[in-house]
């Protein structure tokens, strides 16, 4: 005979998470609480749903936990390693390189965030660089107008039907 307590809270979790936990019915895995190796074989496992339907299902398992007061498997490590796999978010360029491998260390929501954040940052620097570069060029082009009128504007005269001595006057 069966517990009806644990039974309802079986089904809960189930229906909590129902994707990792069918998954982990079918490979003797620990639903709750769960590892975080577990959660990286779910996601290796589950790589050919794709990470819009994947991480999703990685956001339910954390939320069981966190829920139940228990530790997320999700965070970090092998199951954020797991992730950034599937998902194959670039870190951000202007990044220096011991920062680029601690971004995959990121859960995939924050490197979403970051990396495009840190595009539409560079897009508007690339811009801002293009509009000094263009008024720069701008303002030397005024400035060599504005002194070659200058210098013709300043210069005597020259009245080819004088002799030269007659200008020097």
């Amino acid at each position: 005979m069966t517990n009806p307590v644990l039974a309802a809270l079986t089904q809960a979790r189930f229906r909590a998470a129902p994707l990792f936990a069918r998954w982990c019915e079918l490979n003797g895995a620990s639903f709750c609480p769960a590892a975080p190796a577990s959660v990286a074989r779910f996601v290796n496992d589950c790589a050919t749903l794709g990470i819009e339907r994947l991480w999703p299902a990685v956001q339910e398992v954390s939320k069981l936990h966190t829920s139940l007061g228990l530790a997320d498997p999700t965070l970090g490590g092998v199951a954020a390693a797991a992730v950034n796999k599937i998902a194959k978010i670039t870190p951000p360029r202007s990044w220096p390189d011991d920062r680029k491998q601690r971004f995959a260390m990121l859960p995939y929501d924050l490197q979403v965030y970051v990396a495009a954040h840190e595009a539409r940052r560079e897009k508007v620097l690339r811009r801002a660089q293009n509009e000094a570069a263009a008024a720069k060029a701008e303002q030397q082009l005024l400035s060599k107008s504005s002194e070659g009128a200058e210098r013709s504007e300043g210069s005597p005269r020259v009245d080819a039907r004088r002799p030269y001595h007659a200008h020097s006057r």
